[in-house]
């Protein structure tokens, strides 16, 4: 941190009580615990927005059986899968961190937050089936997914998940698997970190409080912060500013009128899920199943039947289903919200997507008008024996898409997770959609590399990434070779040992 900054009340603010801010908190304090943090959440608990565990599907994306993160064809007629690997290895450098946070006892119960579930894509139709034989070929061709298996005999699929083909008409499947597939509860991962960085010297995190205002004090920011229990309003100063507040990093952003958001929309969708919890059903599938999207879908919308294990118990979840909001928050949010969020220097930006995005938004209307009997029809193209008794519906909370300009035309990041961070490097804030909080860890870190450069330059601060996260600076994608691949599996199984992960 620059010495003029030295006047700022902590050197660190967090917005918003998610995984982004939960993991970013955690990794500056233990490279320099020196720093004091501050972490500010508007709700009455921690991470209840899109880090719940009923808000997001709970998947540890790593690739494995998500075919969105894989949809295109190459010239050479192949499936193009380098997104996947790409995504698998940032997820290591997650599960790396987290690691090392349970040995360093600064989280406990590993169980609570993260399972073993083997990861099944599954398909129907022959031209799927043609797609999905393509991507395991291009994959399994990876170290990282050397143990994928796949078949296209029904038999063999209804071994790995018996409820994809009781009932099923005689046509062409097929389905890939792997065992070292996780459900993350990232809610609980988020609560046990944020905890733990409270109870450090100079640290401290406060529900019930609203950031009202942000402006720039000398070369920091200062913060109007509401409390809503006293109706109080506080005045923090800090050196920087993380906005990971979700659906509210936008309006934040605005309001502190950085340049860097010119151009910049948010286009929210909601989401429900189907969700069953009777053992007998519950207790036949062990597997998160993912399928492919339907065209005008959007990414978070490719449905998937998963086995969940939330608040000490397991469930089975089917969908999402997309409707349409203009809430950019589930809790504590306003029909508002998007209207709210249209300025002179976005509009036009809005409109472009409105006009060149119909099909979506024709579809968002249609799923939030669809019948029970509608979406059973859905989850029957998974589970045929599906019956609506067995059934609930419930919601899944709501993702606000970044909108961007790119080479003057406006689209919808449907892929990938938005950082904005400003010239100064004094404020950055997450935008972003899937696989974000799965790879948060390799997010927030070049978050510090970009805003803490100094920081990270010293030689003690690199020692200490090192040792939380061995593969930080090591290109994991191309490695080859029998010791490069050992030394990688030996890293990787340190850290399934201490997730508990180990035997899958």
């Amino acid at each position: 941190m620059k010495d003029s900054k030295s006047r700022a009340d902590v050197d660190v603010i967090l917005i918003g009580s998610g995984v982004m801010s939960a993991n970013l908190g955690a990794l500056l304090k233990c490279i320099d615990p020196s720093l004091k943090i501050e972490l500010y959440e508007v709700t009455g608990e921690l991470a209840q927005e899109s880090s719940n565990g009923w808000n997001n599907a709970g998947t540890g994306h790593a690739g494995i059986c998500e075919v969105s993160y894989t949809p295109d064809w190459g010239e050479d007629g192949k499936v193009k899968v380098g997104k996947a690997i790409e995504i698998f290895e940032e997820f290591e450098q997650t599960k790396q961190f987290w690691a090392y946070a349970v040995r360093e006892g600064m989280i406990d119960n590993p169980s609570e937050f993260i399972n073993a579930v083997p990861h099944v894509s599954f398909v129907y139709g022959q031209e799927q089936v043609d797609f999905l034989k393509s991507r395991y070929e291009g994959m399994s061709a990876h170290p990282f997914f050397s143990s994928m298996e796949y078949t296209e005999d029904p038999e063999k699929i209804r071994e790995w998940a018996p409820l994809l083909i009781e009932g099923r008409e005689d046509m062409p499947v097929a389905a890939t698997r792997m065992l070292a597939g996780t459900d993350v509860n990232f809610g609980d991962l988020s609560r046990k970190l944020i905890e733990w960085l409270g109870r450090q010297e100079g640290c401290s995190f406060h529900t019930q409080h609203r950031v009202t205002d942000l402006n720039r004090c000398g070369e920091g920011w200062e913060l109007k912060v509401r409390d809503l229990q006293s109706g109080k309003t506080l005045t923090r100063k800090a050196s920087f500013v993380f906005i990971g507040a979700g659906g509210g990093s936008l309006p934040l952003l605005q309001k502190a009128g950085v340049s860097e958001i010119k151009g910049y929309g948010g286009f929210p969708i909601g989401g429900q899920w189907l969700i069953c919890e009777k053992p007998e059903i519950v207790d036949r599938h062990e597997a998160k199943v993912y399928g492919l999207s339907p065209g005008a879908a959007p990414t978070m919308a490719v449905p998937h039947l998963d086995s969940r294990f939330l608040e000490g118990k397991k469930a089975l979840l089917f969908g999402p289903y997309a409707a349409w909001t203009t809430k950019f928050l589930h809790k504590g949010g306003s029909f508002w919200d998007l209207p709210g969020s249209i300025k002179f220097h976005n509009w036009l930006t809005l409109l472009k997507v409105g006009i060149g995005n119909l099909p979506l938004v024709k579809y968002l209307v249609q799923q939030g008008l669809q019948s029970m009997n509608t979406r059973l029809k859905e989850l029957r193209n998974f589970y045929p024996d599906a019956q609506a008794g067995d059934w609930k519906l419930i919601d899944a909370g709501i993702r606000v898409q970044a909108i961007k300009k790119e080479d003057g035309d406006a689209g919808i990041v449907h892929f990938g997770t938005e950082v904005v961070t400003t010239s100064d490097k004094s404020v950055s804030a997450l935008l972003g959609a899937s696989p974000g909080a799965s790879v948060c860890v390799n997010i927030v870190l070049e978050v510090a590399r970009k805003c803490f450069g100094e920081l990270l330059g010293k030689e003690e601060a690199q020692r200490k990434l090192k040792e939380m996260i061995p593969t930080h600076d090591v290109d994991l994608r191309s490695i080859q070779g029998d010791e490069e691949i050992a030394r990688y599996r030996e890293w990787s199984r340190l850290a399934e040992d201490a997730l508990g992960l180990s035997g899958h």
